[in-house]
């Protein structure tokens, strides 16, 4: 590589775009510029997907739909994320410290930083690592060229991974001459996503017929990507109707479609849509409580939702939903057979088990993440509610 200076290079880029971007060398990092005060690199938390994208240019999707561009020279490589199209919301921020394994008292520091970093379409994130590329490899790509690279959710479920290993919800060609059947389909579909029902959804997908859809598109992967916008919509409207905060449901809708529009390869697109479904299924599932679920009850169950990882209090919680703590324990109970103390902890109690099972984070770790006090208090609430220590619970799950 011909005599640069990245540092100089690097510096501009950040100070133009207000994205965090990093040179490393080998495994060294030799230089790091952000305008968003961050006190630790959110990188940390994807580091090893990273390091292992080796082409010249290349694209890392987080389950949280942040994106990195990275650029690769020899043993060097630059860095520049994490953005996205939208911002994310507080809890997602959180989570985020979490995974990066940020001290607790920098928190609400980092999650003010992620905040302040400047949102940006891919689009331009691209033409970005198009130009940084053709200075380091004097090589000129173009925006189709770029190699995209998405990470595997940590929350998935083994059985949402075999099957999608297998290509259980791959997208069929299209059969010629046939009448459409997606109507009936569809609303089997809808239904499931609806009542939050993910086992009999995971059944359902598994033997569904192939779907015969109408003419979208005059070639095949546009046709895929229409359908999936179109998938994606109506789900995100049934999870609504399921009691899923509009916001969510709506930013959860476009990062999937923002997501589908960076792939090229039909059966991806294919495993992309089975998560996109189970993904609405499961946050459905999540705030139903009971086959009757109430409106009360899904409205503190969002509540719950959004807050995991902070101290939850039901005078807070009542505010929230304009009404009296008194009235609201006292409704809650009534409607659910269950006090808000208990389910409080019983969803951060589901949440913790997530974490054990599908993340290396110790029992400290997830503790101070979902605020007990202590993690002797988290180890006494998670086994009176799930009938193990945090550890018996790791073993048996993870073997």
């Amino acid at each position: 590589m011909r005599d640069i200076d990245l540092d100089y290079i690097c510096r501009t880029i950040g100070n133009l775009s207000g994205v965090p971007i990093r040179v490393i060398q080998g495994e060294e990092l030799c230089f790091y510029h952000s305008l968003a005060y961050l006190p630790k690199d959110p990188m940390a938390a994807y580091r090893e997907d990273i390091r292992h994208v080796s082409a010249h240019v290349g694209y890392f999707v987080t389950p949280q739909f942040h994106y990195y561009g990275i650029v690769n020279s020899g043993e060097t490589k630059i860095v520049i994320g994490p953005t996205s199209q939208t911002p994310g919301s507080e809890q997602e921020m959180r989570e985020l410290a979490f995974l990066a394994d940020v001290p607790p008292e920098d928190v609400e520091e980092f999650t003010a930083g992620m905040k302040s970093i400047v949102h940006m379409p891919l689009e331009s994130v691209m033409q970005m690592l198009c130009t940084i590329n053709y200075i380091l490899n004097d090589e000129k790509l173009e925006l189709e060229d770029i190699t995209i690279y998405e990470s595997e959710q940590s929350g998935l479920k083994t059985l949402l991974e075999q099957q999608r290993s297998a290509g259980a919800y791959a997208v069929p060609a299209k059969p010629q001459n046939l009448e459409h059947n997606t109507y009936t389909l569809e609303q089997q579909m809808l239904r499931m996503v609806r009542k939050g029902d993910t086992a009999a959804l995971r059944e359902w997908i598994a033997s569904a017929p192939a779907i015969r859809g109408g003419t979208l598109a005059a070639d095949q992967l546009r046709q895929v990507k229409n359908t999936f916008v179109v998938s994606t919509t109506l789900v995100s409207r049934a999870a609504i109707q399921g009691g899923l905060d509009t916001e969510d449901a709506f930013s959860l809708s476009d990062a999937f479609i923002q997501k589908c529009e960076l792939l090229s390869a039909l059966d991806r697109i294919g495993n992309l849509q089975y998560r996109m479904v189970l993904e609405f299924a499961e946050r459905v599932e999540r705030i139903r409580l009971g086959k009757q679920p109430t409106q009360l009850s899904i409205a503190v169950s969002n509540y719950i939702q959004h807050h995991l990882s902070e101290p939850i209090r039901a005078e807070e919680m009542a505010r929230a939903l304009y009404m009296s703590r008194p009235y609201l324990s006292a409704k809650f109970k009534e409607e659910t057979g269950e006090t808000l103390t208990d389910f409080i902890l019983k969803e951060k109690t589901e949440e913790a088990k997530r974490l054990l099972r599908y993340s290396d984070k110790s029992s400290t770790a997830i503790a101070a993440y979902l605020a007990f006090s202590s993690l002797s208090h988290f180890s006494r609430v998670f086994k009176k509610y799930a009938g193990l220590t945090p550890g018996e619970y790791r073993v048996k799950y993870t073997g």
